[in-house]
């Protein structure tokens, strides 16, 4: 019996332990799978909202966008003042257009009509040959 008291103590030892290493080891697995969650949680985060994240991609995709329009707006505009200039330089009745637009000069006995101001503060001008 002395031999059967020695070894059910020993078993029951040896189950203590056992459990405590099965403790110890289940709550240090614990820890680390919240660990590496946490971890996952915040680099997700950060893939998101960080700096280079996506909501910056985003932005920087739609200010691309945005600048590229610009772009191709001024860049007509460029060719249309381009086309104007050629114009200005080779043909004499645009050279004329021009003088008569923006400096209202006219022929010789032509008379310029200025009307009241408009709200808007345009002045119109019409110009008819006197001979009629």
């Amino acid at each position: 019996m002395s031999g059967k008291g020695k070894s059910g103590a020993g078993q029951a030892s040896h189950g203590m332990v056992m459990r405590l290493v099965l403790g110890v080891v289940g709550g240090w697995r614990r820890w680390v799978t919240v660990a590496a969650a946490i971890i996952a949680i915040g680099m997700a985060y950060h893939v998101v909202f960080g700096q280079n994240g996506l909501t910056a991609y985003q932005r920087k995709t739609h200010d691309a966008h945005t600048l590229d329009g610009q772009l191709k707006s001024l860049q007509h505009e460029n060719d249309l003042l381009k086309a104007h200039i050629d114009r200005l330089k080779d043909d004499p009745n645009a050279i004329e257009h021009q003088a008569r637009e923006e400096l209202h000069y006219t022929r010789p006995g032509e008379v310029i009509y200025t009307l009241p101001a408009a709200p808007a503060g345009s002045v119109q001008v019409t110009t008819s040959d006197a001979k009629q």
